[in-house]
């Protein structure tokens, strides 16, 4: 039996909190339990041991309206995989066992296969002192479609893989009886053209593993009929005052709600009002403390709603008072302002993908671990990409500190009704996060994959959300709407003028490492391969030495390096897949992404920060053009860079339209470490680059942004005090063409 214990709110609500109250009673037996074990996969994480059938995920899953009774539903249910629809069958058990809330196609489910339809059965009991009130059962998210059957009756459907959903069941509960619950779920994945994010029933590159079925925790609570259904929490810096509006279930006009807000265990502040109506509570002025990354101060907040002098319900909740804003400056230049700051949001893609659990973190630790690490890496914000997660990884955000930039997870979207189904799950993703104060940021679309109707979408989401900014779409088709103007640049940085809108990079970076053990498949990528971790770490300093440069001198609000951790073959985290190895010394990164690097010396500047003086050619010059004496008078004389279009940091200066170019100058060296000397080169297409007649380096194919690009060992010793001679040799194949060079040396040891 499991001990309760019977104790009153702060507003008088007697509650029952219920122990341990987080058991299934399954038709599954305690021994088949026992033995359960993960089915194998590539690679696994150090919290894959901790998943136990009898304690899976058992933290109280919607941290922002806590409940004190409540049963978790996780755990061992009976599973089967069908091969059509077809109604289930009440009281008979199915064939095999899931470990729920981990999706089908996931280790931890102890599945691990694909398939468009399956179904879920489990057996509960409502706790004895339950009876006579309402029963709500509650769905995390389930992918795709649900169909929800309690005691053979159906008591709803859902379609939308990544919201929050629940079904009142009262009416379908037994007496003193075990409780029978089967779910149906169904989802085509790539097969249809529902929102999916990276999903892909054939995942590669950047596409990742399926996600069927439940993946978020399960779970039932007891309510009464007129009760607290939603709260809308807005907090208003400039008032200093906490605007707040109580949605309630089933409640007339007798219905009244009393709110309080608490700083630490003192409270500060009450409100009185009706339920949907707006209610102000202010906070003093010496009590205001403003949420953000550096300083993530929660209020507690605590909600009742009663009926004459008796309150019948009762929810706690938080909230963090923060502004997120556009603010232009006397140029008309609009920078992203937090807290009436201007503030250089860092910060990493990361897409939720796990070895073992796929979408569904094996542990709330887990869950936990990744928002630390990105912190520990001096990030401040997080774009989750293609995915929403669980309440819980929102509320470890608002805990830790760590601004969000959040995906709607995308699709084909082809078909008038896939379109209304985008627009609802859209709907309800912002409705669900809403009140999370790290969340500052909704993005649309993602590289205009399935993007449609971007102007009206950007008008409803302004209307409904004042309180963040919307980025319409993150790479490529930009319709010239929202609040920020998005790039994407492999490896970049580059920021692209916005005037009206924020100058943000959405993705960028790209470095690719694989790291021997540490890998899903032999088939491991990134945009651009680096060498070793040394190579990783030095790249990586150089893209965001040059991001905080472009910050500081035009204006670029926010940088998205991706990505914070591997994905399957995408090796281009920071983190491996497994969680095992930082590719990057923390601290090293740390200061990176803070801006805290001397940066480097500029000995000769690329175009895009001051025009330099090239001789140059496109008729072939001969078999020593690139040597130091070679005599380049006949050629003519133009500023960098040398192009066909100005676009993505190029400037063009000199048009270059012919298949060749050929380019010579003199540097002037006086003292210098030729071990700290590099190019800062943009090239397209192929490029030789010599000094003093010795190649100093070979690129292929095309960059779309200046790159950091070390001499060969042979070029640093040819280098000397005095005049030097670069020569440079560019060759179009398709497509654009552009090229320019500055030469940079590292600063000291810090």
């Amino acid at each position: 039996m499991h001990s309760t214990q019977r104790e009153t709110g702060r507003f008088g609500v007697a509650t029952i909190r219920v122990a341990l109250l987080a058991v299934i009673v399954t038709l599954t037996s305690l021994a088949t339990a026992a033995g359960w074990i993960p089915a194998k996969a590539p690679l696994s994480t150090r919290w894959t041991q901790e998943v136990l059938p009898n304690r899976t995920l058992p933290e109280y899953p919607r941290p922002q309206m806590v409940r004190a009774e409540w049963m978790n539903l996780n755990g061992l249910w009976q599973f089967e995989a069908l091969t059509a629809d077809r109604e289930p069958t009440p009281g008979k058990d199915l064939a095999g066992q899931i470990l729920v809330p981990f999706p089908i196609e996931s280790a931890l489910s102890g599945v691990r296969t694909q398939t468009d339809r399956a179904q879920y059965r489990c057996l509960f009991q409502i706790p004895p002192q339950w009876i006579g009130r309402r029963i709500l059962l509650h769905f995390g998210a389930v992918d795709w479609e649900s169909a929800v059957y309690v005691n053979g009756k159906l008591v709803g459907t859902h379609r939308g893989g990544y919201d929050p959903f629940s079904f009142d069941v009262t009416d379908a509960l037994r007496r003193d009886t075990n409780q029978e619950l089967i779910v149906k779920v169904f989802d085509q994945t790539d097969r249809g053209d529902q929102p999916r994010g990276k999903q892909s029933r054939d995942p590669k590159e950047a596409s990742y593993s399926s996600v069927t079925g439940i993946w978020q925790t399960v779970w039932i609570e007891p309510v009464e009929e007129v009760r607290i259904d939603d709260l809308v929490i807005n907090p208003d810096v400039d008032a200093s005052c906490l605007r707040l509006t109580v949605k309630g279930a089933n409640a007339d006009e007798s219905a009244s709600i009393q709110a309080e807000i608490l700083l630490g265990d003192e409270s500060i502040a009450k409100g009185f009002g009706g339920a949907g109506a707006e209610i102000r509570i202010d906070i003093p002025r010496d009590r205001l403390k403003l949420w953000s990354p550096a300083s993530p101060h929660l209020y507690k907040l605590s909600v009742a709603m009663k009926r004459g002098d008796v309150a019948v319900d009762q929810v706690e909740s938080y909230f963090g008072m923060r502004k997120i804003e556009l603010v232009k400056d006397d140029k008309g230049i609009a920078r992203i302002y937090l807290n009436g700051q201007p503030t250089f949001q860092i910060g990493a893609i990361d897409q939720g993908y796990w070895p073992d659990g796929l979408y569904a973190a094996p542990t709330d630790e887990a869950l936990k671990y990744d928002i630390e690490i990105a912190k520990r890496l001096g990030f401040n914000m997080l774009r989750k990409s293609g995915k929403v997660e669980p309440a819980r990884w929102y509320y470890w955000c608002d805990k830790l500190g760590m601004l969000v930039w959040q995906d709607m997870p995308g699709g084909d979207v082809k078909s008038r009704e896939s379109r209304a189904q985008f627009a609802h799950e859209l709907r309800r993703m912002t409705d669900t996060l809403k009140n999370s104060p790290s969340v500052v940021a909704w993005v649309l679309f993602n590289e205009g994959w399935g993007q449609h109707d971007t102007e009206r979408y950007v008008k409803e989401l302004k209307k409904s959300d004042p309180t963040r900014l919307v980025d319409a779409a993150s790479g490529w088709t930009d319709k010239n709407v929202g609040d920020i103007l998005d790039a994407h640049s492999y490896p970049g940085p580059v920021a692209v003028p916005a005037s009206g809108r924020a100058s943000a990079l959405g993705a960028f970076g790209g470095l690719g490492l694989r790291m021997a053990n540490h890998v899903w498949d032999d088939k491991s990528w990134g945009y651009r391969g680096m060498l070793d971790r040394e190579d990783l770490a030095i790249r990586y300093r150089a893209l965001l030495s040059r991001s905080w440069d472009l910050h500081r001198s035009r204006a670029l609000s926010a940088v998205i390096y991706a990505q914070l951790v591997d994905v399957e073959s995408e090796c281009d985290g920071i983190i491996t897949y497994d969680r095992e190895t930082i590719k990057i010394d923390p601290n090293a990164a740390m200061a990176a992404n803070s801006g805290k690097l001397t940066p480097p010396t500029i000995i000769l500047a690329a175009a895009d920060v001051q025009p330099s003086s090239w001789k140059f050619t496109t008729e072939e010059p001969g078999s020593q053009w690139y040597d130091s004496q070679f005599n380049d008078s006949s050629w003519e004389l133009g500023m960098s860079g040398f192009g066909t279009e100005s676009a993505s940091g190029r400037i063009v200066r000199t048009p270059w339209t012919s298949s060749h170019i050929w380019l010579r100058r003199t540097l002037t060296l006086d003292k210098f470490d030729s071990e700290k000397i590099s190019f800062w080169v943009y090239h397209d297409d192929d490029a030789e680059i010599y000094v003093n007649g010795v190649l100093a380096a070979k690129l292929e194919g095309y960059s779309a942004s200046y790159e950091e690009t070390p001499l060969t060992a042979e070029a640093r010793k040819a280098l000397r005090r005095g005049k030097n001679v670069i020569a440079v040799h560019c060759r179009n194949v398709t497509g654009g063409q552009y090229v320019d060079l500055g030469v940079i040396e590292a600063p000291g040891d810090d």
